[in-house]
């Protein structure tokens, strides 16, 4: 049901990605850029007042007055430049590092925004620790590719125009070889960067993306990994995925580094034609002692930004690959957004037949999949406790998540109080239904934080009313630090019934018109069971309330039992009348549980 466009992001896309950024502080950047380019065209004229002091050296006899007024006054030049070099660079640097970092912070806190908003499928079917290491990735790899360009690139092709240029007017000849030269080599560079070593580095980054999934997963599932005794096997399992990242890795950098060896030669061939001819110009008393220093100190300096260039186009392909992902999430679109003239969902408290409408609803989950609902018609009345049973796979949750507008349908409409949900904000739809799953995954935060996170702005006392009412109240207080106490990830600090009894206060403190129950006391012992049953009683008092049943024994008091088969309602009434029905779907499984056989056996 999801839309998504390609799982791939192309040079358009790294720099659209880059655009979008960088223009939010486009002033700062320009500064930054400028001041750079300032400092470095600062290194290209350095070497003609090096040349002049060899010239002001070599002209003239010794004691000279002249002579030692034009080494001076080189000299002087020489060190303005350094000085001004320093003083542009820092300028630079100090607007770059707050537009550097503001993009960083936009860039995490959006990825983080996106991909919380994705669909309940695309996160079922994503590993949670491979989707943090793209975004942070993703954010570093931006921070290099904007580090390359600026302190990499940008200074590359600025030194290079300008030494070009100085050279061109100080000795022509050497000037247009080297020209040639220079391209050559960035030519070359940019072929191998693109040709040879962008595949290996994207190999590399899938390889640590799934090395960092899998190591998630494991630390994730600790709990069954001991209770298994199966620490040895995980750790051989994800030596395995490690070593295909290290091989992968150990490939892609020796390439680099046989890349850089390549430029090398390239570099040093350019250095001894740059400085050949220029002897020839001596020897042919068309260039002085001075420029030969001017063509020595400018390759020297050009040939320290030449070699990085390479590095820095390694960089910045590396850089790119590593951002692709965090690209994909910025470029993705689900089909589960907000309309564009999608308004909040007002419920009103007042009695009405049909709060809850599905009106001709038709489902499935994919283009090609089997159709989950066909024609679905079905109204649910204010405060009406309804209860939706069946084996597995019949449509119980399907009902539910796409009352939440989880999926969108293929057909028909669900309202909730007269209002189509395809045409309100998600934030509203969802805030209008509290869940109290099988399973509550709590955060790892305090009680109080937990128990308020429907209601943020809740102060202690509302929060602790809530606590009585779902029965929390006592075990909370018996912890050392009561309602600070932190829970654990998930909750795992927490029984069973104590997470599905916090899970229940924040439901009832939440305070939503509709109430969603995933049988909250399918799994639990007896005990826990009798206390969230009583809680369950407090929080479905003037809700209307929509139970998924696992065990039969818990719905008999719903004012309505809809059993589903395949996707349809094949039955519904009151736990007695269907009862009384010889040979019912429902009086099948409800014989079949008490006498202690399983849902699945049914299904078979």
């Amino acid at each position: 049901m999801t839309s998504v466009k390609e799982n791939t992001a192309g040079y358009r896309d790294v720099l659209r990605f880059a655009t979008h950024y960088w223009r939010q502080g486009l002033r700062l950047g320009i500064l930054s850029a400028a001041l750079m380019m300032a400092a470095v065209t600062m290194d290209s004229i350095v070497p003609i007042y090096t040349g002049r002091i060899v010239d002001a050296m070599s002209k003239h006899s010794l004691h000279d007055a002249v002579a030692l007024h034009k080494a001076l006054a080189a000299f002087w030049g020489f060190f303005v430049l350094a000085l001004l070099n320093v003083a542009f660079r820092t300028g630079s640097m100090f607007c770059w590092n707050r537009f550097a970092v503001h993009n960083l912070y936009r860039i995490v806190t959006d990825g983080m925004r996106k991909v919380q908003r994705f669909s309940a499928d695309w996160h079922a079917n994503t590993f949670a620790g491979g989707t943090v290491r793209k975004i942070t990735r993703g954010m570093w790899a931006f921070d290099q590719f904007e580090d390359t360009i600026l302190m990499g690139l940008l200074p590359a092709a600025t030194i290079v125009i300008s030494i070009t240029i100085m050279l061109s007017y100080k000795l022509p000849l050497v000037g247009a070889v080297t020209a040639v030269l220079i391209v050559i080599y960035c030519a070359l560079s940019i072929w191998a960067s693109v040709r040879i070593l962008k595949p290996r580095f994207i190999a590399s980054a899938a390889q640590d993306t799934k090395m960092g999934a899998t190591l998630a997963d494991i630390i994730v599932s600790n709990p069954t990994v001991k209770s298994f005794g199966a620490e040895t096997r995980e750790e051989n399992l994800f030596s395995k995925v490690a070593a295909v990242w290290r091989d992968k890795a150990i490939h892609a950098w020796q390439v680099a580094l046989i890349a850089d060896g390549a430029r090398t030669l390239l570099r040093i061939l350019m250095n001894g034609i740059m400085l050949a001819l220029t002897i020839w110009l001596w020897h042919t008393g068309k260039a002085s002692p001075g420029d030969i220093v001017v063509v020595i100190t400018t390759f020297f300096i050009i040939g320290g930004y030449l070699r990085d260039i390479g590095m820095h186009i390694n960089h910045l392909q590396r850089a790119m690959s590593d951002m692709e992902d965090a690209v994909v999430f910025w470029m993705r679109e689900d089909d589960v957004v907000d309309a564009a003239d999608a308004k909040p969902l007002t419920v009103d408290r007042k009695p009405r037949r049909d709060m809850i409408s599905f009106d001709h609803v038709e489902f499935r989950y994919s283009a090609h999949g089997n159709m989950i609902y066909d024609d679905l018609c079905i109204d649910i009345a204010s405060g009406e406790r309804l209860a939706l049973v069946g084996p597995s796979g019949s449509g119980k949750s399907t009902f539910v998540k796409l009352l939440q507008r989880l999926y969108n349908l293929n057909s028909g409409r669900i309202l909730i109080d007269g209002q189509d949900i395809a045409h309100v904000t998600l934030e509203s739809l969802r805030q209008t239904i509290s869940l109290v799953p099988q399973d509550p995954i709590l955060f790892h935060r305090s009680l109080s934080d937990n128990i308020a996170y429907g209601s943020p702005h809740a102060t202690q006392e509302e929060i602790v009313e809530a606590a009585k009412k779902a029965y929390a109240h006592d075990f909370i207080t018996g912890l050392p630090l009561g309602y600070d106490t932190l829970v654990g990830e998930r909750g795992v600090k927490l029984s069973g019934g104590e997470r599905q009894r916090v899970a229940i206060a924040r439901a009832i403190l939440a305070g939503a018109p509709i109430l969603i129950l995933d049988e909250a006391t399918s799994s639990l012992d007896s005990v826990s069971e009798h206390y969230i049953q009583k809680a369950l009683h407090v929080l479905m008092e003037g809700r209307t309330t929509i139970t998924i049943a696992h065990r039969l024994s818990t719905i008999q008091q719903a004012d309505r039992i809809l059993v589903f088969n395949q996707g349809r309602i094949v039955e519904q009434g009151t736990h007695q009348s269907l009862l009384a029905v010889p040979e019912s779907h429902y009086r099948k499984l409800y014989e079949m549980q008490v006498s202690g056989l399983s849902e699945t056996a049914i299904v078979a």
